[in-house]
């Protein structure tokens, strides 16, 4: 575990061209964001049912929703640290795990009390997968696909979404189900569904950049050996010869807090000003509306609880949009061009929508027509964000490092998010919501100017060429 080694692993990996291996990690880590997106429409398009159900108030209900954020904030930092220290297979194992029993338990709760605990804890399996599933995905995805990869993967959040509010639309049709279980149903499926996820994800390997970074070359050389063997069995050619492709000097080494704290603050101090406010920002964005988007058109626009799920759907189709048609431009036009453009249109769109609902200027389609544009540049603005607080720090704290910013950023703009909101929707004053909308587009626009500043030009560049490895040995 001391002596150091020359490896190859990285330029093996990015050399490898697209086959169904990668499409095999995209489907098996990718869905996480789709029962993350299910979960959230759950509670979103559920909220007046499960507020008839238990008995909750809009400003409880809001309560609930900061309780998964707060959840999913706890989970990340746990569960990021272990994976840096035990691996992405293993991590990405038990997280999954813990939202399968989670998001059951939710379907049987009994009070506002049993709701948000299980609320909390179905957030800390998902926050658990931010760190395990992300840093795994970018280690595994060639450089010159890592950006539209890691983008459209994350936006797939929103075919969770779509699938909520589908799911929503029966659950909630008298003629098919009670109301007073068709929630409760709707959680239970989704918790069923993630059996599915484990099964596939036996399939996937450990990363070989973990490993060669923790002191295991020869497993690491195993792993790539054995992904060369699918791809070109996939292609039907031959890969180009290995020793041809340029190689790092490794010494492996045991991270602690001390140098993930040393990688924020001394060696990477600007990168990580730029992902708080990147993730900060869009969570409150983001967190704020969505979690209170039903009860927007419940209360301002009388639309019926069954209904909601129509007006979902139109909005899940622009967020996953977005980064599926704009994400080949941030490996092309480049990551700081396109983050600045997609924060800077949302910001800015955000706040005249905020004016028009306040005067009262629009219809309930008008006003999800308007959130779907908004958040088609939203959307792919908030995945680069994931992006690149994984890309821009060294791979022994890669997972760490995006836990911890999603769930600072999360902290910071997430879960106060959804109270306020709950809050100010209970005033019932269009005026004090427009604040609020404000206040995120604001914000939104704030993040543009920092990105112009501050913004890391990782587009088709290896990982280790964006942030050297900490146990990289520049001894001859």
């Amino acid at each position: 575990m001391t002596e150091s080694f020359t490896t190859n692993v990285p330029a093996r990996l990015d050399r490898l061209p697209w086959s169904r291996f990668h499409w095999l990690v995209v489907t098996a880590l990718g869905i996480t964001w789709i029962l993350d997106g299910l979960e959230v429409t759950l509670v979103g398009s559920l909220s007046p049912a499960i507020s008839d159900g238990l008995g909750l108030s809009t400003t409880q209900i809001g309560l609930t929703g900061s309780a998964y954020i707060l959840g999913a904030v706890l989970g990340a930092l746990v569960f990021g640290r272990l994976t840096d220290t035990f691996g992405r297979r293993r991590l990405f194992t038990i997280t999954v795990g813990v939202y399968l029993l989670a998001t059951i338990l939710t379907g049987f709760s009994w009070d506002f009390w049993s709701f948000m605990f299980f609320r909390f804890l179905t957030g800390a399996g998902i926050g658990g997968e931010y760190g395990a599933v992300n840093s795994a995905i970018q280690e595994l995805i060639p450089a010159r696909r890592r950006g539209y990869t890691d983008l459209a993967i994350n936006g797939s959040f929103w075919v969770g979404a779509a699938l909520g509010a589908m799911g929503s639309l029966v659950v909630l049709n008298p003629e098919v189900i009670d109301q007073a279980w068709g929630w409760r149903l709707a959680f239970i499926i989704g918790g069923v569904l993630a059996l599915t996820v484990i099964y596939i994800r036996r399939y996937i390997p450990e990363s070989p950049r973990w490993l060669m970074t923790h002191g295991h070359p020869a497993a690491a050389l195993a792993v790539v050996e054995t992904i060369e063997q699918m791809v070109e069995s996939d292609t039907g050619k031959p890969l180009s010869p290995a020793s041809e492709l340029p190689t790092l000097r490794l010494r492996p080494m045991k991270t602690s807090w001390f140098d993930i704290a040393r990688s924020l603050v001394v060696r990477h101090p600007k990168r990580t000003i730029l992902g708080v406010v990147l993730m900060s920002t869009q969570a409150f964005c983001y967190n704020a509306i969505f979690f209170t988007y039903a009860l927007i058109l419940t209360k301002f626009y009388d639309v019926p609880a069954s209904a909601i799920g129509w007006f979902i759907l139109p909005f899940a189709a622009g967020n996953f949009l977005g980064p599926l048609l704009l994400g080949h431009l941030f490996d092309s036009i480049g990551r700081k061009p396109m983050i600045s453009l997609t924060y800077g249109l949302a910001g800015a769109l955000l706040c005249i929508t905020g004016w028009l609902f306040a005067i009262g200027a629009l219809s309930a389609p008008a006003q999800t027509a308007a959130w779907t544009v908004i958040f088609f540049f939203a959307s792919a603005g908030a995945s680069a964000a994931y992006l690149t607080v994984g890309e821009s720090f060294p791979l022994e704290t890669r997972a760490v490092t995006i836990s911890l910013f999603y769930a600072f950023g999360t902290l910071l703009g997430g879960v106060g998010g959804p109270a306020l909101f709950g809050a100010l929707i209970d005033t019932g004053e269009r005026s004090q919501i427009f604040i609020g909308y404000l206040f995120g587009g604001l914000l939104m626009l704030l993040a543009a100017v920092v990105e112009l500043i501050l913004g890391v030009a990782a587009e088709r560049k290896p990982l280790e060429e964006v942030a050297p490895p900490l146990s990289l040995d520049d001894a001859p």
